[in-house]
């Protein structure tokens, strides 16, 4: 493989897609919107080498791959902490959805998809990732940091409604917030959940 200089801000993706045109046009659109993908795979288990090999910015993973479904491999890959992973998936499939989550994909797209679908559920997968590898820091008990994660994001869907915070700023609220009220940033989020963002202004005592 015949590697192009890339631009020095570019993300490096790996594609995994077992259908050649659609595996195609997703390299096209991420070339287009300045995304350098360094590696292609047409099954799940050549999806987790190139992973492993070229440690890339971001992993694009189909649900239905032969050999490893994306599902399994998204696992695999998120075990390692090799990269964020996006997952494609049909609409007949959003039930995966879920499973694709619980494995450790940090976003999925549902096809058929535009550019304009794309470069949203990149960046989110690529924010998620960043925020998972912040609550890792902090919590070192994997069934612990599971809660976390699940508490912290409940916090954020409360944040972005009332408000109106995107999820990253959301995020940003919780971590800041903790940062300022010497607090963990499960704390902040159950605090979140239980008196909303007003719980930045609650006596200390009630958030233990």
């Amino acid at each position: 493989m015949t590697e192009q200089e890339p631009r020095p801000s570019a993300r490096r993706v790996v594609i995994a897609e077992d259908e050649a045109l659609i595996r195609l046009d997703l390299a096209e659109m991420l070339g287009e919107e300045g995304y350098d993908v360094v590696g292609q795979a047409g099954d799940g288990e050549k999806a987790v080498a190139l992973a492993e090999e070229l440690r890339p910015d971001l992993v694009v993973l189909d649900v239905k791959m032969p050999k490893l479904d994306g599902i399994s491999a998204a696992q695999r890959i998120a075990e390692q902490r090799i990269a964020p992973v996006v997952i494609l998936t049909a609409f007949s499939q959003r039930d995966l959805v879920e499973r694709a989550r619980d494995a450790g994909a940090m976003a999925y797209l549902v096809k058929p998809f535009s550019k304009t679908d794309l470069v949203p559920a990149i960046e989110m997968a690529v924010s998620r990732f960043g925020e998972l590898q912040m609550l890792e820091a902090e919590v070192a008990d994997l069934t612990e940091r599971l809660e976390t994660r699940k508490v912290v994001d409940r916090a954020k869907g409360v944040l972005q409604k009332q408000l109106d915070l995107s999820e990253p700023d959301a995020f940003r609220w919780i971590q800041k917030t903790a940062m300022d009220l010497r607090l963990s940033m499960k704390q902040v989020a159950e605090g979140v959940i239980a008196h909303g963002p007003g719980m930045a202004d609650q006596p200390g005592s009630t958030l233990q």
